[in-house]
């Protein structure tokens, strides 16, 4: 089985030729970043347009470096949400026209199962169930994966992500956009322990996560104008670490028949929260698994993957509709507050 994946959510255009033995036969990601960092963030309206100039080509190059045709794939798999309605819509209209062109099946998924799926792709030895830590610049959420469209959601953040904290807290210290790596890079010449900074929720028994406090806290400390730049960074980020070590460890105890905990999304790009979680893991005799960092981020591998798995499993894509939220598990109980990232 190959399939032709396609992921257009946000800000990075990518297709790719995946096949169900787990070879990626042909992968393209073209990020946005210059595009962007102009406007300290994703500008949805031009993110649409970029997509609709390099989509097309990106698909007839991952054909060729491939060698395949549109009639030698078994579907088209494609992102419908969450994610800007403008830049799912080229990826869905695309998906749709090749899919019908070869007349093969549409796999329209969820972003989030992509995520989720995507350790799967570069370990086989990795079975259900586990726990994933799904953490990155619009989602922070642990989650039982009990099976392929099985997912129980056990937290999420009650207001910002992770990742979108990480951007904002590069943008206070003048770090530029995405925020998440600039972090790391400057926190490696700092002090983890220089800034006293708040952990919120930590040792609490709610089970979710919250950084906007923390964010509030980092302002602070930015106009008292007595740190140096790469403490804080570094106190910043091993905060972050920090709520996500303990809120993972709550929901450990909370999913007892885990056989590995597992991290996805781009922060778990991030070393230093990788080496973290890799002890935490080891302290539950758990193995870590965390994709490579080019699976990390958003990327079509995944998405094709996550195709070749739902086919796999028996299981349908759902409608080509563009959907801006996508609960993973919309059968979770509302969390207190905005809850936005539900």
């Amino acid at each position: 089985m190959i399939l032709l994946g396609i992921e257009t959510s946000c800000d990075e255009t990518a297709a790719a030729i995946v096949s169900a033995d787990r070879r990626i036969l042909a992968e393209r990601v073209r990020s946005q970043m210059a595009i962007h960092r102009p406007f300290g963030g994703v500008v949805p309206e031009l993110a649409a347009r970029a997509h609709v100039e390099r989509l097309a080509p990106m698909v007839e190059a991952v054909l060729a470096e491939a060698e395949v045709s549109l009639t030698d794939l078994d579907a088209v798999a494609v992102t419908a949400g969450p994610g800007l309605v403008g830049a799912l819509l080229v990826g869905l209209v695309s998906a749709e026209a090749l899919a019908y062109a070869a007349a093969r099946p549409l796999v329209a998924l969820n972003h989030l199962e992509a995520h989720a799926l995507s350790p799967r792709l570069a370990d086989p030895a990795l079975d259900f169930p586990y726990l994933l830590l799904l953490v990155s610049g619009g989602h922070c959420q642990l989650l039982a994966v009990d099976g392929v469209g099985r997912y129980r959601r056990l937290a999420t953040t009650i207001d910002d992500a992770a990742g979108e904290a990480f951007d904002k807290a590069a943008k206070l210290l003048g770090l530029g956009f995405p925020g998440g790596p600039a972090i790391e890079a400057a926190a490696s010449g700092g002090n983890r322990q220089a800034v006293p900074l708040p952990r919120p929720l930590v040792g609490s028994a709610e089970p979710h996560f919250s950084f906007a406090g923390l964010k509030t806290a980092l302002l602070r400390a930015v106009e008292g104008q007595r740190y140096a730049v790469p403490d804080l960074a570094a106190s910043f980020q091993e905060a972050v670490a920090d709520c996500l070590l303990d809120r993972t460890r709550l929901a450990l105890a909370r999913m007892p028949g885990a056989r590995a905990l597992v991290a996805a999304g781009g922060v778990a790009a991030n070393r230093r929260i990788r080496a973290r979680l890799e002890e935490l893991a080891a302290q539950h005799g758990l193995p870590f698994v965390a994709p490579p960092l080019s699976l990390c981020t958003d990327n079509a591998a995944m998405v094709a993957w996550a195709g070749c798995e739902r086919l796999a499993a028996g299981l349908p894509g759902f409608a080509p509709i563009a959907r801006p939220r996508w609960p993973l598990d919309p059968q979770a109980e509302p969390v207190r507050g905005a809850g936005v990232k539900a």
